[in-house]
């Protein structure tokens, strides 16, 4: 499962959706820290994935805890947004075949919740409207 975290690294420094999309099976769960329902898909987890890549991937992003144990990572995150200090855990399920079947994020402290939900809310109403 080590080979499966160095390709999410990868996506995280690239931001390429391609490759993210090649990692998530076609029934992957996503649970959002803001979204009090499990979001079930490829396409919805594509969709809230890439607009996490986009707010929380800035030059201050960093995983400061790796933990991998069979088929389960827990990636542990620091970022600042707009001088908040936003601390994340991802927790990531593997199917055996190296594609991504759970995926469930948990941020802290509120303040940084509120500013994540905020810059996210207004990037999927973007997004959709390009559709």
């Amino acid at each position: 499962m080590k080979a499966n975290v160095e390709k999410w690294h990868e996506i995280i420094i690239s931001r390429d959706l391609e490759k993210l999309n090649d990692i998530l099976s076609e029934d992957v769960v996503f649970y959002s820290p803001v979204v009090h329902t499990p979001q079930v898909g490829k396409k919805v987890t594509l969709l809230y994935l890439s607009a996490a890549l986009h707010v929380l991937t800035n030059d201050t992003f960093t995983y400061v805890k790796k933990v991998i144990e069979g088929n389960e990572t827990i990636l542990e995150f620091e970022v600042e947004i707009d001088e908040i200090l936003v601390n994340g855990v991802d927790i990531i399920t593997w199917n055996d075949d190296g594609k991504i079947i759970a995926f469930k994020v948990m941020i802290r402290p509120l303040k940084g919740i509120q500013l994540i939900h905020q810059k996210m809310g207004e990037l999927l109403l973007k997004f959709q409207r390009k559709k």
